[in-house]
């Protein structure tokens, strides 16, 4: 079983990732993949709330005949992925001091 990552989290990990470069809505799903199980089908609708809720913009560059569309975070963005940062570190504390360390344990 997986656990259910929340649109608030998922937001946050794209922010996060798109404050040290732009993707591309493929290769950024890619990424996101890399730490977290999230299906492709699922990204696409964060990556449109997102931009709706102006924390990102898109731009196009040509590739290969066609265009790929970036996303890039807005200042608007990294203001918001900051409030994700601070509520994360308190539900995280709050889970771990239920959940307890392993290490605390062995």
């Amino acid at each position: 079983m997986a656990i259910q990552v929340s649109s608030e989290l998922l937001d946050g990990c794209v922010l996060a990732i798109l404050t040290d470069q732009d993707y591309y809505g493929y290769a950024l799903t890619q990424r996101v993949q890399q730490a977290i199980k999230v299906s492709e089908s699922t990204m696409y609708p964060v990556l449109r709330r997102l931009k709706k809720n102006g924390w990102l913009t898109t731009y196009d560059e040509p590739y290969q005949g066609r265009n790929r569309r970036y996303y890039q975070i807005t200042s608007d963005g990294r203001a918001h992925l900051a409030e994700i940062r601070t509520d994360w570190v308190t539900f995280k504390a709050g889970i771990d001091s239920m959940m307890g360390d392993e290490q605390d344990h062995g």
